[in-house]
């Protein structure tokens, strides 16, 4: 049995995270000034995390987080990779409350995941959005918003804002249940932001998009980091992780394998290029000695990189051969090697 199959037999079980079977789970709720989290300070706190999901008799039956430690950072896109069953949604619905870690802490916002009220300043778009397919644009980002207590003209004001911002204002007064796939994603994610959260949690947000749609999603995202919001995205689509995301981390099986920014995880250290202005053929010839006699400007010096999907598939194919092969942080650890600029560690 898989991750998302154990973590679904969990919520049908468990009163605690119940709100994901109805529409109300993908709310977010509105900002709440006076607990505003030191700017020095992460974001997201991760500590040692782990998650067992057990059976109807308690015994162990699916590890879906070992030992995961991370923080991320105020104002950053953060992406998290993985396999099916790596832990990605598992790590999403511990962050939301929705479901209990087996041991490990997790801070968010300054309070602690099972504090609900840090709720209030989360935006949460899932993979799949459960809206009342009977209500229009209008009415669906109204009547969310009155969940959050917002007065009628500020109601007002933010859904205008938000329809205009994911490009639905021709389609606002239509029925949900009319709605493309990429229509309604882009809804889910107005729905998402109607409380101006400070951190928006997406789930796979491009899945199901054409091209112009995902490029949209994909400018919406950098739109709200330029707004000083912290966003953290799944996704299996490589491609747009690496246009928007400023640090990564993969999992595989539940445990952290890969953790950086894309630049420094993709750029090849051992390797070097040279990009140069047009060369004739003599001068390709000779360009290791005589360069600068063809007038020849060197217009960068640097090393090359790779794409995140080769790192992805390179690193989830080390995971298969060495499974006790862990990520860690850069705290002084004996059992520590270095590999090039990777850090990992054997565990047994």
């Amino acid at each position: 049995m898989d991750t998302n199959e154990a973590a679904s037999q969990e919520a049908e079980s468990s009163p605690e995270s119940s709100p994901e079977s109805s529409p109300e789970s993908s709310v977010a709720v509105v900002e709440s000034p006076s607990s505003d989290v030191a700017s020095d300070e992460p974001v997201i706190k991760i500590r040692n995390l782990s998650k067992i999901y057990r059976d109807f008799w308690g015994r162990p039956k699916v590890q879906a987080l070992n030992s995961l430690s991370l923080d991320i950072n105020k104002g950053e896109v953060f992406g998290l990779l993985g396999p099916n069953g790596s832990g990605k949604t598992t790590t999403m619905k511990l962050l939301l409350g929705l479901l209990f870690p087996s041991s490990g802490e997790i801070t968010i916002l300054g309070e602690t995941a099972t504090n609900v009220e840090k709720n209030e300043r989360i935006g949460y778009l899932p993979e799949e959005s459960y809206l009342y397919k009977f209500l229009n644009a209008v009415e669906t980002l109204d009547f969310y918003g009155r969940l959050f207590n917002m007065t009628k003209a500020e109601r007002r004001e933010r859904v205008q804002h938000y329809i205009d911002m994911v490009g639905l204002s021709q389609a606002k007064h239509r029925q949900l249940k009319e709605y493309s796939k990429g229509m309604t994603r882009r809804i889910g994610l107005a729905q998402a932001l109607i409380n101006d959260p400070d951190l928006v949690l997406l789930d796979e947000p491009t899945t199901g998009l054409d091209p112009l749609g995902t490029r949209d999603m994909k400018d919406l995202i950098l739109k709200l980091k330029d707004a000083g919001k912290t966003v953290v995205m799944c996704s299996h689509l490589l491609a747009d992780v690496q246009d928007v995301c400023d640090r990564i981390a993969i999992l595989y099986e539940g445990e952290l394998k890969q953790l950086g920014r894309v630049e420094d995880l993709l750029t090849e250290q051992n390797r070097t290029q040279l990009m140069t202005s047009k060369l004739d053929e003599s001068a390709i010839a000779e360009v290791t000695e005589v360069l600068d006699r063809h007038g020849a400007t060197i217009e960068s010096v640097d090393h090359p990189t790779s794409t995140l999907e080769e790192l992805f598939l390179r690193t989830v194919e080390e995971s298969r051969e060495r499974p006790g092969r862990r990520f860690v942080a850069e705290e002084p650890v004996s059992n520590v090697v270095s590999e090039g600029s990777e850090r990992v560690a054997d565990v047994d």
